[in-house]
């Protein structure tokens, strides 16, 4: 789905000189023209300029000629006559440059601000950049410490076009500071604005929130319509962004109602189009159409009038999905693309050209007419490689390799797709948050590209693929795992060359097997790397339909009491599925441990539950999991000494007690993990708070952290969580907390251990919290559990699996199947696969 950023700069005054050695009659008029623009009455404020300008010519007043040229150029802006505003703004500071006194230096650099202003929406934004560089400079050099915030501000909106966010909310935090005790002003209003829609885009929800509605707050004690109305727009996307689709809508029809900019009303207009089309809601998106359609065709040409027209042509193409009546014609479609792509060339802006032209050509994709639709691609990729901005390239690659699949050239397809790939990953450090004028979900526009070139190269030859296209098709889902994690942590947090898991199997542990499900539409793929053998690969004809449900419904029976029969029946399927074509090739080469790097619903079940119709697989082989992606060469466990930091919390905090049960059995684990390691620092209970933990981690000198202690995985970072005694402490917190300490050791933190934390109900990405927090902790290996288990047999499973690995030296797959075979085998109470299926290796399996 794709939203409208929020594409107000700074407020650009209009300007003033003194009034001393001018007739009367003239500075009235430019006080007129003035009045006229702060009231919104620009077409009249153009005519009393333009008599102001002429007189001052007559009387060589150059200064205040220039003053009105700049004023007439911010109404010509208003109007959208953005060329004629770029002329004006030209003609008015030329002889300024010549005359470098203080006072023209302080109006030469307010005329940069509107330069850049006008710049930014002729879309030329490197060079609006530019110019607001230079109006900083020439404000430091005045000493005016407001207009050269407000000029970073406006330079923040052009790093956020090219791409660069984080950039951005790093100057905008600084801005934030420096402006904590300022009296409200529409500056500070304007900041807090562009500061909250940075925070959206780099994840932080409820701050983006809290900042957003200090925002508005400031404008309306200041009745400043076009920042309330601007700070609503933006509360809609930040709320559309937290999934609270009826507010985003309600922010979205206020800004609407109060905008007194056509502009900004067309795009919460469009933005709440988007929502509705989204959620199913076509009635309410069809009768709000009439009117935006009559609203958007009054709009002169501006950058944001093409993006408007081109969000609005997406949404149009999303409602032709559907059965409904009075749902706009292709064609109809394709002529609001065509006016985008007239109007981006009248602008001469190659981006907004290209962004116009690869719509088109979606449109004549969803029309099926193939030849049209790549010859406009091609046209749309020839502009971007001109300009490079792989940001929109990577779009236009998978519309090639789309279309070219259909017409049958699989070879070129790939291709595309190959090129598509290579700038996605070009730009992972702002992939997170694309463009702010087109913004799109991970799962709509990232995703597919990763699997569809996998399914392209599995299904490339009617054959067995090639050993080329098969290396290429695991090393891309892991690339795709890669991706998942950069946009939960709304960030590139891998930045680390990885280790080849081959070359780990091969020369350091040959017992080790690696299988690579891969769930794709119409069939599940595996691709399988035994020990010293080239990789082998089989397709199950199951669509993802039915994998995903028979995975769901194991993920429910699992937990029933009553149900182990249809568990077993269900984990058979799957078994048969990932395990059977390969039992043989198995057990001939000696495989003790299988390490599986699972995709999508894969990681909600446990991979040790399943059934051969007499074993489970762990009574067979220790299971680990892998993102593929091993950041430290892995080395056995074997060599180092266990010594443990153990925090954990028996009664969770008020506010959370409807929540999570108390851990009774906690101090029972505690002493099974004393009574078998002895090198334990602990902290429990009240004792158990961010603050002590942060200071044990930077004093002790311990290599496993061990968190007994409710929490919870869920597909987004900020609802992925531990609990201490003051409360939740956030995945992105726990680089924070153990950043310190790798400052003063280099050794790896070998081992999280989270006895009681949880995936998120109902979540079908809440592996990826789980793979988050490993992540973070910087850790080696993590043994967690899917869902949340009786704290007895936890106490038990967790003293075994210490146990093992501190008096058998044995690997952590194998300590862990150790320890789930004892509650399997000498525990009846706890023989279900609920009881010890859940617990899970992620990382290092050595």
């Amino acid at each position: 789905m794709s939203v409208i950023g929020s594409p107000v700069a700074a407020k650009v005054e209009s300007l003033q000189v003194s009034n001393q050695n001018s007739t009367a009659q003239t500075p009235d008029l430019l006080q007129q023209g003035k009045l006229l623009y702060d009231a919104g009455q620009f077409a009249e404020a153009v005519k009393v300029l333009q008599q102001a300008i002429t007189n001052y010519r007559r009387q060589g007043d150059e200064l205040r000629q220039a003053v009105a040229l700049s004023n007439l150029a911010l109404a010509y802006q208003q109007l959208g006559r953005l060329n004629e505003a770029q002329q004006t703004i030209t003609d008015s500071f030329n002889w300024l440059k010549k005359s470098p006194t203080a006072q023209n230096l302080g109006v030469l650099a307010q005329f940069l601000d509107i330069q850049g202003s006008i710049q930014l929406e002729l879309g030329q934004t490197e060079q609006a950049l530019k110019t607001w560089q230079r109006a900083e400079a020439t404000y430091k050099q005045l000493g005016d410490r407001k207009g050269m915030i407000r000029s970073r501000i406006n330079q923040v909106q052009a790093w956020q076009v090219l791409g660069f966010y984080r950039r951005g909310l790093t100057i905008l935090t600084e801005l934030r500071q420096q402006l904590k005790s300022q009296p409200h002003s529409l500056m500070l209003a304007v900041e807090l604005r562009s500061l909250g829609d940075a925070l959206q885009l780099a994840g932080d929800l409820e701050q983006s929130r809290q900042v957003l509605q200090q925002s508005l707050e400031i404008a309306q004690k200041l009745h400043s319509a076009v920042d309330i109305s601007a700070a609503l727009f933006s509360l809609g996307n930040t709320a559309q962004a937290q999934q609270d689709k009826q507010r985003a809508i309600a922010f979205y029809q206020q800004a609407a109602a109060v905008a007194p900019i056509p502009i900004i009303k067309v795009q919460a207009q469009i933005n709440q189009l988007s929502l509705l089309v989204n959620t199913g809601q076509e009635t309410a998106a069809l009768t709000l159409l009439p009117q935006l359609q009559t609203q958007l065709t009054n709009l002169p040409p501006s950058q944001a009038a093409i993006y408007a027209r081109i969000h609005l042509a997406q949404s149009l193409m999303k409602l032709r999905n559907s059965k409904g009546n009075h749902i706009p014609t292709s064609q109809a479609i394709a002529q609001i693309c065509a006016t985008a792509l007239q109007h981006a060339r009248s602008l001469a802006d190659r981006r907004a050209e290209s962004f116009a032209l690869g719509t088109l050509g979606s449109v004549y994709e969803q029309t099926q007419q193939w030849p049209i639709a790549q010859n406009l691609t091609q046209q749309a990729l020839a502009i971007i490689q001109s300009i490079n901005a792989p940001d929109i390239a990577y779009r236009w690659h998978w519309q090639l390799g789309r279309l070219l699949k259909r017409q049958g050239d699989i070879q070129g397809a790939i291709a595309a797709y190959d090129v598509a790939v290579s700038e996605l990953q070009s730009i992972r450090n702002d992939l997170v948050a694309v463009n702010r004028d087109v913004q799109f979900s991970f799962k709509e526009s990232v995703e597919p590209v990763y699997r569809e070139s996998v399914e392209l190269l599995l299904q490339a030859n009617s054959a067995q693929p090639t050993a080329q296209n098969l290396d290429k098709a695991r090393q891309r889902i892991e690339a795709l795992q890669l991706a998942e994690l950069d946009d939960f942590f709304r960030e590139a947090c891998l930045n680390a060359k990885p280790v080849l898991l081959d070359k780990v199997v091969d020369r350091d542990n040959p017992t080790t097997a690696i299988i690579y499900p891969i769930i794709l539409p119409q069939q599940l793929q595996v691709i399988v790397k035994i020990p010293n053998q080239p990789l082998r690969h089989y397709a199950i004809n199951r669509s993802q339909a039915e994998v995903e449900e028979i995975l769901k419904q194991i993920r429910e029976d699992i937990l029933e009491p009553d149900r182990t029969e249809e568990v077993q029946s269900l984990s058979q399927q799957v078994y048969n599925w990932l395990i059977k074509p390969i039992d043989s090739n198995l057990a001939s080469s000696g495989v003790d441990t299988l390490v599986f790097v699972l995709d999508g619903a894969l990681r909600n079940i446990p991979i040790a539950a399943l059934y051969d119709g007499q074993q489970y697989l762990v009574e067979k082989y220790a299971v680990a999991l892998s993102l593929g992606l091993q950041l430290i060469p892995p080395k056995p466990l074997a060599e180092i000494k266990l010594n443990i930091l153990a925090a954990g919390l028996v009664k969770p905090p008020s506010k959370f007690q409807k929540q999570f049960p108390p851990l009774p059995e906690i101090k029972s684990e505690f002493n099974l993990i004393s009574q078998t390691v002895g090198s334990t620092t602990q902290l429990l209970d009240q004792d158990f708070n961010s603050k002590n933990l942060e200071g044990k981690v930077n004093a002790s000198n311990f290599n496993v952290l061990h968190l007994a202690t409710h929490g919870q995985f869920s597909s987004s970072a900020e609802n992925t969580f531990i609990l201490a005694a003051d409360g939740p402490i956030n995945v992105t917190q726990f680089d924070t907390l153990l950043r310190r300490r790798d400052e003063i050791r280099p050794e790896a933190l070998e081992m999280l251990v989270l006895s009681a934390c949880q995936t998120a109900a109902g979540d079908n990405r809440a592996a990826l919290g789980l793979a988050g927090a490993s992540i973070r902790a910087g850790a080696r290996s993590t043994l967690a559990s899917l869902w949340h288990i009786s704290d007895k047999s936890t106490a038990i499973l967790i003293g075994e699996f210490y146990r093992e690995l501190a008096k058998t030296k044995v690997t952590k797959a194998q300590a862990l199947r150790r320890a789930q075979l004892t509650l399997l085998k000498n525990y009846p109470n706890y023989s279900r696969p609920g009881y010890w299926a859940p617990y899970v290796l992620v990382g290092n399996w050595l």
